[in-house]
């Protein structure tokens, strides 16, 4: 009998720590084996999504959703740098990166024109970018990457260049005040000077001589017998060396050369100046 109390005791104990622990007591099997009287759940190392904070409140709740209907701030557009009508030094550099990558043949002209915007637009389209034939910044930055920096007679193919200040020599008098290293033509007089244009000089092969010369024969409509080719408004000052209008050098720029001559391209320029000038005028052919 005191074996059987003792046998209730311990049982209820174990009832009583299960309730405690949140143990389970497990039956028999199938197979009337008997498994562990009880079976302790231990807490996992994940805590539940529903755990109550320390210190008592509510769960905390879930972070709202994202508001996907509301419009997101449209990007600003990139500055433009020049557009038509704009004209200067950066404008040259434009055409002539432009010319690199075969997308504009005339110029530079430092003139931002009807060509220009078209080539800009062309580029623009090729490469992806929006076609407003303006260059702003991704344009520019594109074409930057694309082309290498021009030189001085990039920038000037077809002339258009500042003179440099004239020789002394060219200070008194009337003078074809004439510079290798500018590639201008002065005319001047008394040291004011009238007029100014771009020009060519011959080759390494045929190189235009320099020194001080005048005017020694003017032929308005002259063809050379040596090249037979016409040096128009021809106005000798060296041998067979003049200064004359080139349809060459109006077409191609300083991509070609004379044969001596010193070649200019605008003939409108030209006609005035030997309307100008007299046999016996100096000429002053300098670096």
């Amino acid at each position: 009998m005191r074996t059987r109390g003792m046998g209730r005791a311990i049982a209820a104990a174990l009832v009583a720590l299960a309730a405690v622990t949140g143990c389970t007591v497990q039956p028999s099997d199938g197979e009337g084996k008997r498994r562990s009287p009880v079976h302790i759940e231990l807490p996992s190392g994940t805590p539940s999504t529903a755990r109550t904070p320390t210190g008592g409140g509510s769960p905390s709740a879930a972070p709202a959703p994202p508001d996907d209907d509301k419009p997101s701030a449209a990007p600003a557009p990139p500055r433009v740098l020049w557009s038509r009508g704009a004209t200067g030094r950066d404008v040259r550099e434009l055409q002539a990166r432009l010319r690199q990558v075969a997308w504009l043949f005339e110029g530079p002209t430092g003139n931002y024109g009807e060509q220009t915007e078209r080539a800009v637009s062309g580029f623009q389209g090729k490469r992806g970018l929006p076609r407003t034939g303006r260059t702003d910044t991704v344009t520019w930055q594109r074409l930057l990457g694309m082309t290498r920096e021009p030189g001085r007679w990039d920038l000037y193919l077809m002339g258009g260049q500042p003179a440099d200040p004239p020789d002394p020599r060219c200070t008194t008098g009337r003078v074809l005040c004439i510079d290798k290293t500018s590639r201008t033509l002065r005319w001047m007089i008394d040291g004011r000077t009238v007029s100014t244009m771009a020009v060519r000089f011959g080759s390494q092969y045929t190189p235009t001589r320099e020194g001080v010369f005048s005017v020694y024969w003017k032929s308005r409509d002259h063809v050379s017998t040596l090249y037979d080719s016409p040096m128009p408004y021809a106005m000798f000052f060296s041998g067979g060396q003049a200064v004359h209008y080139s349809t060459d050098f109006a077409a191609r720029g300083y991509a070609g050369a004379s044969h001596g001559c010193v070649n200019v391209r605008d003939e409108a320029a030209i006609a005035e100046l030997y309307a100008q000038v007299r046999d016996g005028d100096k000429v002053v052919v300098s670096w």
